[in-house]
């Protein structure tokens, strides 16, 4: 005999039946919808949603009147779940999603229209990813310039905390849509990424197929609020977090921004993600950054992957943007500018490297905007920044040969005592804006105590650039370059890549170690 409960619940279930409510509880999970990009070939796209717990669910993809393949699943009685991952499709569209559900010779149907198959990239971060086309140079111009990128659809993630890992999303500001000028801009730090969506546009530009872009970012937030237990864990941050600074104005408590705006999407088939974020960390952990930076990425690309039953790739694209320029004052020093763009790197000062795999890295630190509206930590060039970064998708994430996606960084560190110079030979070719006096700096050391003294520029040719170091009298322990938090003025570092016009990174190096770029 069932027990009251389940009685109780087949009698509710029937009278729903009854009703014509069949399919209350049965629904797609709440990111799928009309004009959703789905993740092309060679992964296939999950598809999944909600029902009655021992339902067979159908899951039919339409052309026209035409069924192009149909899986059949059922409602997990634990989670409420169904889930399917349709068969790898080639870029295109439009088709049609149905899925249905059938219980006691019931029949309940639901379906979304106008879907894409492409490649569907995840941004994510702080409020330089949050800004609006709105809010960006040439703001008119750009929001005009949506005719031609009608298959870059746009998903944005409401702003939600949670204290526990979500199933679901528990809402989304924009569903699924073709970009206009309403939500690329509708107000200050609402709707559509500007970084995203200009990310997305030139990548459209490169492959001409339907690209996915989802924005889940919140701005003023550290990074351990987008980081799961486990891999804040992994690199001792405290549980109860740290004492906060004036730069973390947003969510901070740990992985409350995990749980509720990035947990929730792990079903989804991914080509990648795009992270700007670290202003909030210049003085809260941030000497814990250059762990729980790669941790955050390995800790997503595991996650996705199991949560896509493999089809996310275990080691997806992860791009990020270095962070840029913004001008100290007396209330809010950003002393840690330099070292979070370090750490970025895991303080080794590129990517892709042995401690973080298949990544790229927008240079943002020439982008500096000392008249920003919005001050100067957001910089309105948000074109370069997404330029920078679909160059090293291109080249990381989609494996295009021979195309300069970074700045030159020195191969090689002579020191050259007798001459009073410290030679620097570069892996790439380099233009000299100007000869700067400051930029550069060596560590001189002397009775055990160092300091960082400025190193002129002084001769160079199309690879290598000497640097003066008499003003040491004791010994040149290292050097570094763009080590403040407002290196240069826009677009005015010295050095650069001749025919990209990628700038050079900040870069730490030890003199002993005769420090190379491997």
């Amino acid at each position: 005999m069932a027990a009251p409960g389940a009685v109780l619940g087949l009698m509710l279930s029937v009278i729903l039946w009854a009703d014509g409510s069949a399919g209350i509880g049965f629904r797609f999970a709440s990111y799928i919808d009309n004009y959703m990009v789905l993740q092309k070939e060679p992964a296939g796209a999950v598809i999944w949603g909600f029902g009655i717990p021992g339902a067979t669910v159908t899951v039919t993809l339409c052309q026209g009147q035409q069924a192009i393949m149909k899986k059949v699943t059922s409602v997990k009685a634990h989670t409420n779940t169904w889930m399917v991952v349709l068969d790898p499709m080639k870029p295109g569209g439009p088709y049609e999603v149905m899925a249905q559900q059938s219980l006691w010779s019931r029949n309940f149907t639901v379906q979304v229209h106008d879907v894409l198959f492409g490649d569907v990239w995840l941004c994510s971060g702080q409020s330089n990813m949050q800004m609006t086309v709105l809010q960006i140079f040439n703001a008119v111009r750009e929001l005009s310039d949506t005719a031609a990128y009608q298959s870059v659809r746009l998903l944005s993630v409401s702003l939600t905390e949670a204290e526990e890992e979500l199933q679901d999303l528990n809402a989304v500001d924009l569903q699924w849509s073709k970009p206009t000028k309403e939500n690329l801009g509708n107000g200050d730090f609402t709707y559509m990424s500007a970084v995203c969506w200009l990310f997305g546009r030139y990548l459209y530009d490169t492959l001409q197929y339907p690209i996915g872009l989802i924005s889940s970012c919140w701005g003023g937030t550290p990074i351990e609020a987008w980081s799961s237990e486990r891999s804040l864990k992994a690199c001792g941050v405290p549980t109860k977090g740290s004492l906060l600074s004036d730069s973390v104005s947003g969510p901070s408590q740990n992985s409350i921004l995990w749980n509720a705006m990035i947990h929730p999407l792990q079903n989804m088939t991914l080509k990648g993600v795009l992270w700007y974020q670290g202003e909030s960390n210049v003085n809260y952990n941030k000497d814990l950054y250059n762990c729980t930076f790669p941790a955050l990425i390995e800790d997503w690309r595991q996650t996705f992957h199991s949560g896509s039953q493999g089809q996310t790739e275990r080691v997806f694209p992860f791009g990020f943007v270095q962070l840029s320029s913004y001008l100290s004052t007396a209330d809010d020093p950003p002393v840690g500018v330099p070292q979070i763009r370090w750490h970025q790197t895991a303080d080794l000062g590129f990517v892709p490297n042995r401690r973080m795999p298949n990544t790229f890295m927008a240079v943002a630190l020439d982008l500096c905007d000392r008249t920003s509206p919005f001050g100067s930590i957001h910089p309105r060039d948000k074109q370069t920044v997404a330029y920078r970064l679909h160059l090293g998708a291109r080249a990381v994430a989609y494996g295009e040969k021979n195309l300069t996606f970074q700045g030159p960084l020195p191969e090689k560190i002579e020191l050259l005592s007798t001459d009073g110079l410290l030679n620097l030979t570069y892996h790439q070719s380099i233009q000299v804006l100007r000869q700067d006096l400051q930029i550069f700096e060596i560590s001189c050391c002397s009775d055990r105590q160092c300091k960082w003294l400025p190193a002129p520029m002084n001769t160079f040719t199309s690879q290598t650039l000497t640097l003066s170091i008499r003003s040491c009298r004791g010994t040149v322990a290292a050097v570094r370059y763009a080590w403040t938090p407002w290196p240069c003025e826009y677009k005015q570092c010295p050095l650069y890549h001749p025919s990209s016009a990628l700038p050079a990174p900040p870069f730490l190096a030890f003199i002993t170690d005769q420090a190379s770029r491997h």
